[in-house]
């Protein structure tokens, strides 16, 4: 049987990450679950207490705020990790230039302002490109390879950030990260 990832939070209810099955019912069974929300993600079953005969359960939910968790620090003015994965979902697999909608093995992640003319691998300056598109650009910016860009590239927020990552969201999970997701995000579209 296959289980959907929850989603921690820390006391705040910041997204922290995404754990496993096992991983929740360990916080759980640790007492570390502060708080819970949304639909329930699973249940394990453990063995029969022979003082009182009854079979051990574990739940949990598919959204947890761990206790402790506000001692972490979140460097809420770093942005989130960039890769190639999270990049194509922000993009929604669609090249800048071309609009067409691809599949991820025949996409590239384009730098507008190349590296080698000091541009930066960093949200604001990266793109979905298809590859022939890419190609064209070659190491020129848009203007010089007189291609349009077709929409802006921007930093994804933490919230939007986690829904990139995740290609399996529950419901509940998905509500609540996008409940904080800006109305600029192309998750809106």
């Amino acid at each position: 049987m296959s289980y959907p990832l929850v989603l921690t939070l820390d006391m705040a209810g910041l997204p922290f990450r995404w754990v496993g099955m096992e991983e929740a019912i360990m916080y759980a069974a640790r007492n570390m679950v502060a708080w819970s929300i949304g639909s329930e993600a699973g249940i394990f079953r453990g063995g029969v207490s022979r003082a009182t005969g009854k079979r051990s359960i574990i739940a949990t939910k598919c959204i947890i705020a761990l206790k402790g968790s506000d001692k972490v620090k979140h460097d809420l003015s770093r942005p989130p990790l960039l890769s190639r994965e999270t990049l194509f979902a922000r993009d929604r697999h669609i090249c800048a230039y071309c609009g067409g909608k691809y599949r991820e093995r025949e996409l590239s992640k384009d730098h507008v302002i190349p590296l080698s003319k000091r541009g930066r691998d960093n949200w604001v300056n990266v793109v979905t490109a298809c590859r022939p598109c890419n190609h064209r650009k070659a190491n020129r910016t848009p203007e010089q390879a007189r291609m349009e860009l077709l929409y802006v590239p921007y930093t994804p927020n933490r919230h939007e950030h986690f829904i990139l990552q995740n290609r399996n969201i529950l419901a509940d999970q998905m509500e609540y990260l996008m409940a904080s997701v800006p109305r600029h995000s192309r998750l809106h579209s």
